[in-house]
């Protein structure tokens, strides 16, 4: 038996339409332009790339920016957005995330993109067949039925972290 971490990478920018991406896409960007001003006091530098190259500590913009987005991280009840079963549910639950901006410009908001990983928490990956995985959470004893979850991988989407599974002392009887 293996267990894995899933990562999901949501990559969100101007042309977003879903409300909830908006509301990250558009706060992010009023912090972004908050937080950026103690790091442009001369107003020198317009973009976030040039933040990056020429200020020094600038890399500390995601972690700043991203507490504009913790009340929407909420709202999701911890389960990760836009990745569905083959049945059509929202299953894969997440206990980590991390924000990152990834391009801005404090004059021009249709360039803000920001990107959301969200870490899933440890699945038991039971097998694949094709593109498609089979996971089940960690919670059921072995020598139950336990449900399982079927889905593709797909873009953005991948494999975080994996851990054969070893079985324990007791479990030898």
């Amino acid at each position: 038996m293996r267990h894995i971490t899933l990562c999901y990478r949501k990559i969100i920018e101007a042309g977003a339409t879903r409300p909830w991406d908006r509301l990250v896409l558009d706060d992010s960007y009023r912090e972004f332009r908050m937080q950026a001003q103690y790091f442009n006091q001369e107003r020198k530098y317009r973009t976030f790339g040039e933040l990056l190259h020429y200020v020094p500590g600038a890399d500390r913009l995601h972690g700043l920016v991203s507490g504009a987005i913790i009340g929407y991280l909420q709202q999701l009840g911890d389960v990760v957005p836009d990745i569905l079963d083959n049945l059509g549910r929202r299953f894969l639950k997440f206990d980590k995330f991390q924000f990152e901006l990834i391009n801005s410009d404090l004059l021009d908001p249709s360039k803000h993109q920001v990107a959301i990983s969200f870490f899933t928490e440890p699945l038991v990956w039971h097998d694949t067949v094709g593109a498609f995985l089979i996971v089940s959470p960690l919670a059921k004893p072995v020598d139950e039925a336990v449900p399982v979850h079927t889905f593709q991988l797909q873009p953005y989407l991948a494999i975080h972290t994996l851990q054969a599974a070893h079985a324990r002392p007791d479990d030898a009887r």
